[in-house]
């Protein structure tokens, strides 16, 4: 399980002064790290359990979104720099535009009804996101918590799931299943559907984490930037990004579960993709990742306890 996560700390603060950025203070933290703005458009990004192998593959990854960035109505992350201490990757990056679409719903609950701000800023990220090509570079990512690329040996972007769903469950499936009836068959089912999927198109770039504060909106509520790729990125089917986004937009509300049905809705409307694909996808993604961020043997977690609730919702059927 991964129990690593970075925080602010001055030690941090005094290890970028160190090294002439005085004014370094904290800007932001999440599931990939803390961040510090240093000044003169940089940010110092201190990882949180990433390998510093992997810095320069997610390096040529931001390259390969940049070639799309004419097009993207958005900026995307850019690595400048690179070191390393005591094992802990960081990275000084250029700092994005723009300001939180809104507070992570564990923060600050959202209201019953869902903001148009916020589903037209979702629509314009998850078109611009579809529209980047996945690469080689893609391909050869990591997702969090895994021990191997998560297209090694296959070449379908489901069958690749499906595998990744398989070891998920393996890791601590036994956890889960104290907390999920027949958990057994629910990822056999999963498993099973996921490879039954029908060849689909081409394959874009895969965020993964699309909560509200990854995305920068302006005084308008246009998107200006999208940041923190790396928890869950890779390249795959456009429809992944869009069921994982309906899920994850609000996970932690008074609302969370009509608000995952009122996005997967308005996804599929919007993009024309299958219903029960989406909610196959979001079965998919909380079999892959409810251990990620457990720090005992109790899943006592957010995430966790997240994930096994939206696998006890039911059979795999679309929401109606």
């Amino acid at each position: 399980m991964v129990t690593h996560r970075q925080e602010h700390t001055a030690r941090w603060i005094q290890y970028f002064a160190d090294r002439g950025h005085g004014d370094a203070r904290p800007l932001a933290a999440g599931v990939e790290g803390a961040v510090y703005r240093l000044g003169d458009g940089i940010v110092g990004k201190v990882w949180s359990g990433r390998r510093p192998v992997g810095v320069e593959l997610m390096r040529r990854v931001y390259e390969d979104i940049a070639r799309a960035a004419e097009s993207l109505p958005f900026a995307t992350p850019e690595i400048l720099g690179v070191e390393e201490r005591e094992g802990v990757l960081v990275t000084y990056e250029r700092e994005l535009g723009g300001v939180p679409l809104r507070a992570d719903s564990a923060v600050v609950a959202p209201g019953r009804e869902l903001a148009g701000r916020e589903t037209g800023a979702l629509l314009t990220v998850l078109r611009g996101l579809a529209a980047v090509p996945g690469t080689e570079a893609m391909r050869r990512l990591v997702v969090q918590g895994d021990d191997r690329p998560l297209w090694e040996g296959h070449a379908r972007f489901p069958d690749a799931l499906a595998a990744l769903v398989r070891r998920a469950v393996h890791r601590h499936g036994d956890l889960l299943a104290a907390h999920v009836p027949d958990l057994a068959g629910i990822a056999r089912r999963t498993v099973d559907s996921l490879r039954a999927l029908p060849e689909g198109g081409p394959v874009s770039v895969v965020h993964g984490d699309l909560v509200p504060p990854n995305i920068h909106v302006d005084d308008t509520g246009a998107p200006t930037a999208v940041l923190d790729f790396g928890f869950f990125t890779t390249t795959g089917d456009p429809a992944f990004e869009a069921a994982v986004t309906a899920a994850v937009w609000d996970m932690y509300g008074p609302y969370a579960e009509p608000h995952t049905v009122a996005l997967t809705r308005l996804f599929a409307a919007e993009f024309g993709y299958a219903p029960d694909t989406l909610v196959l996808y979001q079965r998919a993604y909380a079999l892959a990742t409810y251990d990620l961020f457990a720090s005992g043997s109790d899943g006592g977690d957010g995430h966790f306890r997240w994930c096994a609730g939206l696998l006890r919702r039911g059979a795999l059927t679309p929401p109606r």
